[in-house]
């Protein structure tokens, strides 16, 4: 797509942001100085990838637009509500806590809380990790159905980071399926020797998993950790962290 078709289409969002009750084709045409022909093209595009949509001979903003902008909002609204029970977590639990949202197939650490201030927690923002064998990722997918889960890793290769690492969606899906009963998931050595991680998913208020949160340990040095105590305390902070984010539960 041109600059300028670019620059039309924005011209258009921005138009259609202002008016509430939506503008007829005749109405955009004329505020944005557009040919309707070239007005009409850009909208069924948009229609198409569902940031706009047409009701009678009306078009308003669609829910994909909606939904772009609330992932931001909650973005930046969730790393603000979440700081004080990460901090919390992390002196109940005397471990390193992460918090995390889902990109594609991948999930992205997006904040860090230690025992102690680091600047090595900077270093760990921003990375990211497979779905498939981390206690975050397995939480942000915790609530997709079984087929969902398969559909997601169809024909995508599931490497192996360690002896214990899952390399199949059959064993995944039975995995995550404890986890649901359970209400947190776990990564042991999966992704990493020696690491072991719980986490738990965090809900906004249309009850969808927006984040996780989770702890990790050094398992030589852990071994009288009880995964019940810990798992009881993540699940304690991640529902606290929905709550921030409008969650009522059921």
């Amino acid at each position: 797509m041109k600059v300028q078709s670019l620059d039309r289409t924005f011209d258009i969002l921005e138009l259609l942001s202002r008016g509430r009750q939506g503008l007829n084709l005749t109405d955009i045409s004329k505020n944005v100085n557009l040919h309707k022909s070239t007005v009409y093209r850009l909208l069924s595009a948009l229609m198409t990838r569902g940031y706009i949509e047409k009701r009678d001979t009306t078009y308003r903003l669609g829910l994909e637009f909606v939904e772009l902008c609330s992932l931001y909002l909650n973005s930046l609204e969730l790393k603000t509500e979440a700081t004080p029970v990460l901090r919390n977590l992390s002196q109940q639990s005397n471990q390193t806590v992460f918090l995390a949202t889902q990109q594609e197939d991948e999930m992205v650490y997006i904040d860090k809380m230690e025992t102690f201030d680091s600047i090595r927690k900077y270093s760990i923002i921003g990375q990211r990790r497979p779905l498939y064998c981390t206690s975050l990722g397995k939480a942000l997918i915790m609530d997709r159905s079984d087929e969902e889960i398969r559909e997601m890793f169809k024909g995508k290769k599931m490497n192996a980071f360690t002896a214990k690492t899952i390399t199949n969606v059959g064993s995944l899906i039975e995995n995550i399926g404890a986890a649901r009963k359970k209400g947190w998931t776990y990564d042991d050595e999966e992704y990493e020797n020696d690491v072991r991680c719980l986490g738990a998913p965090i809900y906004d208020y249309r009850d969808y998993t927006i984040a996780a949160v989770s702890t990790a340990w050094y398992a030589p040095t852990a071994k009288n950790l009880k995964l019940k105590d810990m798992a009881e305390m993540v699940k304690a902070a991640a529902l606290e962290i929905s709550k921030r984010m409008g969650y009522r539960p059921r």
